[in-house]
């Protein structure tokens, strides 16, 4: 009866706010179309035969035959030092009709934003009321939401699969096979470096599993061995790595287009923040760096206490938030830079000899709008996958938004397996009547399986693991930015 409460109606009234009223007003559309972008208009091609001296459109073209004999035109060609000004135009609900992945695009956006106010409203709910026996409903919104960046993700990662020509596949294969060392150098590393709980949280979950499946009965050494946990997680670690490998490339690129747009201090300052924030969220669990040195400072030759571990760990959570906060407001600065790519793409031509067709540069213009969306994606899906993994871990680890955190919070706290309970919770529920006795049981005996499985997953392995997979997302996206910014700034160059 627990379910049927405060959260149900929340996680109605959302389904039916999504279904009404977002595709009226959509965050998603408001990102692009607020006023703020400006997008290249392709030229015509009267413009271009206006520009390259050609007869206008209703004059005589020169015609010529083919060996077939049947008269065939010409194709338009244009000198490449071309006196070429593109048109620009700020984006509107119209044009956002002919983008690319604009529907995956609006879609994540907007349901990120829904499940983002339930989890709020989620959190709110639960510091006034502080129920218990509830199940917290914003867990499944978040799952949800990692389900379509995932699918998103995978979406545009099969889209460069599917291309014939360019290296863009041998690029994902040989950056997953990266990632997935990497996962596995980084998984031996001790928790005297790394402060991820990942081998309390695990051999947390052995014991209470093998306890478990002892009091049903079952025999048995364990789910999963260490060695097949570690290993599976490097799987899941090189797959996360291979799908961020194109978004941070193409945030290397923006950053730098972002830098040479812009000439205000405060905002390059801020790009440069917003480069560098998923390394200071990486370094944030490096336990010599940050941790000692924040939590115990060293004043003289003493090491004085500053803060508890407690508080260390709400710090962190809202580092990881502003962080967050910081790259969707630099969202519009960086897809201004990509769109600007039109322009760059056309000063680039004017510098080359030779000519080019009419076609060619009406797609080389065209082609940066049309994918604006798809560079979108790219933009938004790690930061909402950094996001709700944040929330994930604050949930289901058992964490506090509060300096101070409180004792006892509703469904987070520790659960003794305790035996003796399990085996006298039946019979507890004895009645006259066969039918209703064995309902009972029954019922008693769900209710015990359901409170040993929240043992075995208790909030010690959901910390160990939401934190490690936080980490790792950061990490993955400054390794490949990071090689982006090498890529553009100096191998392109060269």
């Amino acid at each position: 009866m627990g379910v049927i409460g405060v959260q149900l109606v929340v996680t109605m009234i959302m389904a039916s706010v999504i279904q009404k009223i977002i595709p009226h007003y959509s965050f998603a559309r408001w990102l692009l179309c607020s006023g703020s972008l400006r997008w290249y208009q392709h030229p015509t091609e009267d413009e271009l035969r206006s520009l390259a001296g050609k007869q206008q459109k209703g004059q005589k073209k020169k015609e010529r035959k083919g060996y077939n004999g049947h008269i065939d035109n010409k194709p338009l060609s244009i000198p490449k030092d071309i006196d070429l000004q593109l048109e620009t135009k700020y984006i509107t609900e119209v044009d956002t009709l002919a983008l690319h992945y604009f529907p995956e695009f609006q879609w994540l956006v907007d349901f990120t934003v829904a499940a983002t106010v339930v989890y709020l409203i989620t959190e709110l709910y639960y510091s006034v009321a502080q129920p218990s026996g509830e199940m917290n409903i914003s867990v499944v919104w978040c799952l949800l939401v990692l389900a379509f960046v995932i699918k998103s993700l995978f979406s545009l990662t099969a889209h460069y699969f599917k291309l014939e020509e360019g290296g863009e596949r041998s690029l994902c294969i040989t950056f997953g096979f990266f990632f997935f060392v990497k996962a596995m150098a980084i998984l031996i590393v001790t928790e005297n470096y790394l402060e991820f709980g990942l081998e309390n949280g695990f051999a947390n979950f052995s014991n209470s599993a093998l306890q478990f499946l002892e009091h049903q009965g079952l025999d048995s050494q364990g789910p999963i061995s260490k060695l097949t946990f570690k290993l599976v997680l490097a799987l899941l670690c090189s797959l996360i790595g291979a799908f961020l490998t194109f978004p941070g490339l193409r945030l290397a690129q923006m950053h730098l287009d972002a830098l040479n747009l812009t000439t205000a201090k405060v905002t390059q300052t801020l790009l440069h923040i917003n480069f560098l924030s998923p390394l200071i969220m990486v370094l944030l669990w490096v336990r010599p760096i940050t941790k000692d040195y924040i939590m115990n400072p060293t004043l003289g030759k003493e090491s004085v206490p500053f803060m508890t571990e407690q508080t260390y760990d709400t710090l962190r959570l809202w580092a990881v938030l502003l962080l967050c906060a910081l790259r969707l407001a630099m969202m519009r600065h960086h897809l201004q830079a990509y769109l600007n790519l039109a322009q760059k793409g056309v000063e680039q031509m004017k510098k080359e000899a030779g000519r080019i067709s009419a076609v060619d540069l009406q797609k080389m213009v065209a082609r940066v709008f049309y994918y604006l969306c798809v560079i979108a994606l790219q933009y938004v899906a790690p930061l909402v996958m950094l996001l709700h993994s944040t929330l994930l871990l604050k949930t289901l680890g058992g964490y506090s938004w509060w300096v101070y955190p409180q004792e006892d919070l509703p469904c987070l706290h520790e659960m003794n397996f305790d035996p003796a309970v399990v085996e006298a919770a039946p019979s507890t529920e004895a009645a006259p009547d066969g039918v209703v006795e064995g309902a009972r049981a029954s019922v008693a005996q769900l209710s015990v399986a359901l409170g040993g499985l929240r043992t075995v997953f208790s909030p010690l392995l959901f910390r160990g693991l939401l934190s490690f997979l936080t980490w790792w997302i950061a990490a993955c996206l400054f390794s490949t930015s990071l090689f982006g910014l090498f890529y553009h700034q100096y191998l392109m160059a060269a």
